[in-house]
């Protein structure tokens, strides 16, 4: 029976490679389904590190997604440059790209629970792959940069297939689509986008499990003391309750924990001053509501929701959260603590020398603030955490970081 997975897997990646007679198991071996996938991947990877695919001829996307930092940037900067000039700068922070293999697709209602017969919980906006959730798919995702005129700077689709066919791409697409293929460019294109997401899904590149918490839960390794209070601190719903969102159990069928619940919340962080368009009092990047996503710029009760990442990885990272404004792993769990307890030290002051919280948002988008612990304490309480429990926090996150190797 020459019909398997490979075949579906490369009819699902690349619609069109696989003709009909293929998919019905009369043509296609599953080698040469596996060749013509791993070709695609390779096409992927090359695109992939290539700054010529960019109107500046200077911008890979590897030049944000720098494989050394798990795939995100490696600098500090709170947004990176792009555009034909390399000058113009984008709006939020940049994303890692590992992990991203098992976010749900974008939905407004997504019900999670133990028991799979109980949807009694509304979990509400869930999913998608980019801070809005606005794509599902890593062909789409890919469209985003290539034709961003603050990122890559591409004019149109045709401009892309053009600049991968002059970086020497011909004969690599011609042997996934056919020579004749080739020569529409719209093909060409949709060839490029659909390598980029084949190379994504590349597990051991972006989704290993390869952290020293992956050795622990495998027997494998042993969490130091501070490492362990930090897990247990993580957990506990009355300390960090980082949990609750970070997920770091195993799932129902023994998958790896995520480390993500990919729920879409308000956090209320402060105004990043750094962030160019941040510079127009009236500009707000209100995620889920808009300005790059389009399709709920009514809907006042989706303003100020961005998705929750995966906290794999996540020490190796230089800024954090949307819009960068926290510099460091250490103040970024101290943010979630402080936020509601110490709102002085993480906001400015009005003209009438009160505390202008949550000064990212416009007033209506407050009320979407998320409150769950440890957000429900009052200004002058103690934090749930102190600043040893914190360190112990930040320590456990260290040994999310991939690559880890035990001693000898």
């Amino acid at each position: 029976m020459r019909i398997k997975c490979w075949i579906f897997v490369l009819a699902i990646i690349l619609p069109g490679v696989v003709s009909a007679s293929d998919a019905a198991g009369q043509e296609m071996s599953r080698a040469e389904a596996r060749r013509q996938a791993q070709a695609l991947t390779d096409l992927g990877r090359a695109l992939f590190f290539d700054p010529s695919l960019s109107g500046s001829g200077k911008l890979a996307c590897s030049s944000c997604h720098d494989p050394a930092h798990a795939f995100g940037p490696a600098n500090g900067l709170a947004v990176q440059l792009g555009g034909g000039d390399m000058l113009k700068p984008g709006g939020r922070a940049v994303p890692s790209l590992k992990y991203l293999q098992a976010v749900p697709p974008f939905t407004e209602h997504f019900f999670d629970s133990e028991d799979e017969a109980d949807e009694s919980v509304d979990n509400g906006p869930t999913g998608g792959l980019t801070w809005d959730g606005r794509v599902d798919r890593g062909a789409d995702q890919a469209r985003i940069p290539l034709l961003s005129d603050f990122e890559m700077g591409n004019r149109s689709e045709a401009e892309v297939a053009r600049r991968v066919l002059q970086a020497g791409n011909g004969k690599a697409i011609a042997a996934i689509i056919g020579v004749k293929a080739m020569k529409d460019p719209a093909k060409v294109y949709k060839t490029a986008l659909k390598a980029l997401e084949a190379f994504q899904q590349d597990y051991r590149t972006f989704y290993p499990y390869s952290s020293k918490y992956d050795a622990v839960l495998a027997g494998k390794a042993e969490l130091t003391a501070q490492e362990a209070r930090g897990l247990e601190l993580f957990n506990a719903p009355e300390k960090g309750n980082c949990a609750s969102c970070h997920i770091s159990q195993r799932g129902n069928d023994g998958t790896p924990p995520q480390f993500t619940d990919y729920g879409i919340i308000a956090l209320g962080l402060p105004r990043n001053r750094d962030i160019p368009a941040n510079k127009d009092p009236a500009y707000f990047d209100l995620g889920l509501c808009g300005p790059l996503r389009t399709d709920f710029l009514e809907r006042g009760d989706y303003c100020g929701l961005f998705r929750t990442p995966t906290l794999r990885n996540i020490a190796l990272r230089k800024v954090f959260f949307h819009n960068g404004v926290a510099r460091a792993l250490n103040d970024a769990v101290r943010f979630y603590v402080e936020r509601e307890t110490r709102p002085d030290r993480w906001y400015p002051r009005k003209a009438d020398g009160g505390i202008d919280k949550y000064d990212d948002l416009p007033p209506a988008a407050k009320t979407n603030i998320n409150m769950d612990p440890p957000f429900d304490r009052r200004a002058g309480e103690a934090p749930a955490l102190n600043p040893a429990e914190i360190d112990d926090i930040v320590a456990f996150l260290g040994t999310l970081t991939d690559g880890y190797e035990s001693p000898q």
